[in-house]
């Protein structure tokens, strides 16, 4: 049975089935994580310098976009279900490299492989999305993004603690058996997807993001909007560590680890944001956590003084996050199911663009404006969310997206 008749069966994504995707989503993103806490243990060992270092790990996001473009399109083309088992499989083998890595050059490919391979994080997204029934896929998106919402927070704290204990080396051995183990789970777990594909090109599905970006208004707004709501997203997660290390706490960095607790709430805020999309209220829930977005920069800006406001500030910022990421997932794809995996992977390919550049320009911007000057920096990414989501609800009328993405994704991915 294949996934459209799986969803028009009404059968839906069983919830055993639905915890499983989410335990691996949240595994697989966490070897985009792990290296950060890290740099320094991995360059005194290999003997490179920090900047390096800071470039190899950085290569593990340069490898998840490209797994964006050119892996997570398959989905629309091959069995998902081999898919998804062979990238989980993939990531076993790049963890290893890294975790037997003797040079930086062997590092970097390692960091590579791992970073393509991990990609499928949005392939299963993709699944979840596109195997559910309508009344029920906000809430499965909102499930499986609850699992990568921990893998992102979870990731560094284990690191950090299982590199104290057992060396830098053990956190991907860690990774490699993971992978192993969570390969063979989901190929045995998930229903086979062999229904015909025959219309859809995989090469026409790689080039997605653009047609789907210049064709269609929909899948265009929502795609600013989370380029911009990660922008802002990355100025938090990079630029954190810089007040709480310097002068105003002069913390350590095993309890600045601790923070990242407090964006847990996200995962409450993925869920219930997903059900609120199943009931057709995902363009309300947008603006009011777009607001909420803005609103967190101000407790944020406080926490050069104020752990307190500090954490009120993360636990707002995170929940905005998740809340909007769930809500356009879920309008994005509803109706255009078959083409899930390059919409998914499209949209994706704008959340990558957005966390780099918060946390490429968060850096500059603290050294010379401090803690405030980056908590404008932040709020400026959260405003012009809030202003490309208001001025289209003001430009036109809002309709069903569905039936124009999956036309739009169709029409990429047809000869």
């Amino acid at each position: 049975m294949g996934i459209t008749e799986l969803t028009r069966s009404g059968q839906g994504v069983r919830r055993r089935l639905l915890l499983l995707l989410a335990v691996v989503a949240g595994f697989m993103v966490s070897n985009l994580y792990y290296g950060q806490p890290l740099l320094d243990r991995i360059g005194t060992d290999l003997g490179i310098p920090v900047a390096g270092v800071g470039s190899v790990v950085a290569s593990a996001q340069a490898g998840y976009l490209l797994g964006l473009v050119l892996l997570v399109p398959l989905g629309d083309v091959v069995d998902r279900r081999a898919l998804i088992a062979l990238q989980v499989g993939a990531t076993a083998v790049g963890a290893s490299v890294v975790s037997f890595a003797s040079s930086q050059a062997a590092l970097l490919m390692g960091f590579v492989l791992l970073g393509v391979a991990s990609s499928v994080v949005q392939t299963i997204v993709a699944y979840t999305a596109a195997s559910s029934t309508p009344a029920e896929r906000g809430r499965s998106i909102g499930t499986v993004t609850a699992g990568v919402v921990s893998g992102i927070i979870l990731a560094r704290t284990v690191a950090g603690g299982m590199t104290e204990l057992w060396g830098w080396r053990s956190v991907y051995v860690l990774a490699a058996a993971a992978g192993a183990v969570l390969a063979v789970a989901v190929f045995r777990a998930l229903p086979s997807d062999r229904q015909v594909r025959g219309e859809v090109r995989y090469w026409r599905t790689v080039g997605s993001v653009v047609v789907l970006t210049r064709s269609n208004p929909v899948f265009r707004t929502r795609a600013l909007i989370t380029m911009l709501l990660f922008g802002s997203f990355g100025v938090l997660w990079s630029g954190m560590s810089l007040v709480l290390s310097g002068p105003a706490w002069n913390l350590p960095p095993s309890l600045i680890g601790f923070f990242g607790l407090a964006g847990l709430v996200g995962i409450l805020a993925a869920s219930k944001a997903g059900a609120a999309a199943d009931r057709g209220w995902g363009e309300r829930v947008t603006g009011l956590s777009l607001a909420l977005l803005l609103g967190s920069w101000f407790a944020l800006s406080l926490g050069d003084w104020s752990l307190l406001w500090l954490i009120a500030g993360i636990i707002m910022l995170d929940a905005a996050v998740q809340a909007v990421h769930v809500s356009s997932q879920t309008l994005i794809v509803a109706g255009a199911e078959e083409s899930a995996s390059s919409i998914i992977g499209s949209y994706m390919v704008f959340y990558s663009v957005g966390s780099a550049a918060g946390a490429a320009t968060v850096a500059p911007v603290y050294d010379v404006w401090g803690w405030t000057g980056a908590s404008a920096l932040g709020a400026f990414f959260a405003l012009g969310a809030l202003a490309i989501w208001g001025t289209d609800r003001l430009r036109r009328p809002k309709k069903p997206a569905g039936a124009r993405l999956a036309r739009t994704a169709q029409h990429a991915g047809a000869e």
